[in-house]
């Protein structure tokens, strides 16, 4: 059987805290909703069986022990273990209830949806607690009975001889594993374990703000325990979708309003269709392409705040393309009166690219 802490990837002398992190990071990693793989499955198993095991204090110093026993006790193990029994020091029998696991649920969302943020009711299948035994892990009308070989103590008493003389030590029962009851009518359908695999909807209020690869804790909403455990915590990932006309940069979304010459020439009033509602713009008279119009506080709400980014309107001057006779002997009576300039390279500072460079660097 491989070694627990090196299932885990921590050393033996981690905290608790420092396995639960290490359980979540790894659960996160095989969960069979997140991987599907038949190895990541069995990985999973082996996984949340070592963290069971660790993060009960009595079965992590029973497993502990259990390891010396095999590699031979040091001397404060020995020390340690005959003034407990000399004290009487029994624990008494370990709770079969366990913490259920964490639980990954993507969720994905529209631009719209996290602009002012949204409820959400998710399906999750998950472990639920078990409908007929409520958790007991017994058949319904029977109960555990008291463990015979421990008498209810969940540990039996032996004797070993030391460097300190005969101490008298404990060690988990073997007929009830510790548990100092013995359930002899499993419920048949959770199959003793206090739990089943269901549906569950989840109603989630989804804050403002949240963008792609933010988590969201949803604590106590994972799968149930086993035998009446409590609930592990429900994780959603978001995913937020693209959108066909705005582009989100950080809490400022971005958009192009196209143009045509004529408007760009003289100036217009414009109506951009926003997320929230209409947003009226004024392009001025002589806009280039290029030019972006900032309307303040048309944003995506900033996370934990009241406050908005902004929004951000790039021109984009449209050449007519398809001309009748009339309409281009204007063009070239206006370009014989305005005598505008040949092609040539723009200076760097006046380029479209640089001033879209300067006006998204704040200068």
């Amino acid at each position: 059987m491989a070694d627990h802490y090196e299932v885990l990837g921590v050393a033996r002398d981690a905290s608790q805290d420092e396995i639960k992190k290490a359980y979540r990071r790894l659960a996160r990693e095989l969960h069979p909703d997140v991987n599907p793989s038949p190895e990541a499955a069995e990985r999973f198993k082996e996984v949340t069986h070592a963290y069971d095991t660790l993060s009960d204090a009595d079965r992590r110093r029973q497993y502990d022990l259990g390891d010396q026993a095999q590699g031979g006790f040091g001397f404060g193990d020995i020390f340690e273990q005959f003034f407990a029994a000399a004290g009487g020091g029994g624990r008494g029998p370990r709770s079969r209830a366990q913490r259920g696991e964490d639980a990954l649920v993507r969720i994905e969302l529209d631009l719209d949806e996290v602009m002012f943020g949204t409820h959400r009711d998710v399906e999750v299948r998950t472990a639920i607690a078990c409908a007929d035994c409520h958790g007991t892990c017994c058949a319904p009308g029977t109960e555990p009975t008291t463990c015979p070989e421990c008498r209810g103590m969940g540990s039996v008493q032996r004797q070993v001889r030391s460097m300190l003389g005969i101490a008298t030590m404990s060690q988990p029962c073997g007929l009830c594993r510790g548990f100092g009851t013995i359930i002899e009518s499993p419920c048949p359908t959770c199959q003793g374990q206090g739990r089943t695999r269901g549906v569950v909807t989840i109603p989630v209020d989804i804050p403002a703000g949240v963008d792609t690869g933010n988590q969201i804790q949803l604590g106590g909403q994972g799968e149930a325990g086993v035998a009446g455990g409590p609930n592990g915590d429900l994780y959603l990932q978001v995913q937020v979708r693209p959108n066909e006309v705005f582009t989100r940069r950080g809490d400022d979304l971005e958009c192009v309003l196209e143009v045509s010459m004529v408007d760009a020439v003289f100036g217009a009033a414009a109506n951009v269709k926003g997320l929230d509602g209409d947003v009226e713009l004024e392009v001025p008279a002589g806009a280039q392409s290029g030019d972006v119009l900032t309307v303040r506080g048309r944003g995506i709400t900033r996370l934990r705040s009241r406050q908005r980014g902004d929004l951000d309107v790039r021109l984009q001057v449209v050449t007519p393309t398809r001309l009748d006779a009339k309409s281009k002997h204007l063009l070239e009576q206006f370009a014989e009166r305005t005598n505008p300039p040949k092609p040539s390279l723009a200076r760097e500072h006046h380029g479209v690219f640089s001033r879209l460079r300067d006006k998204f660097a704040g200068r």
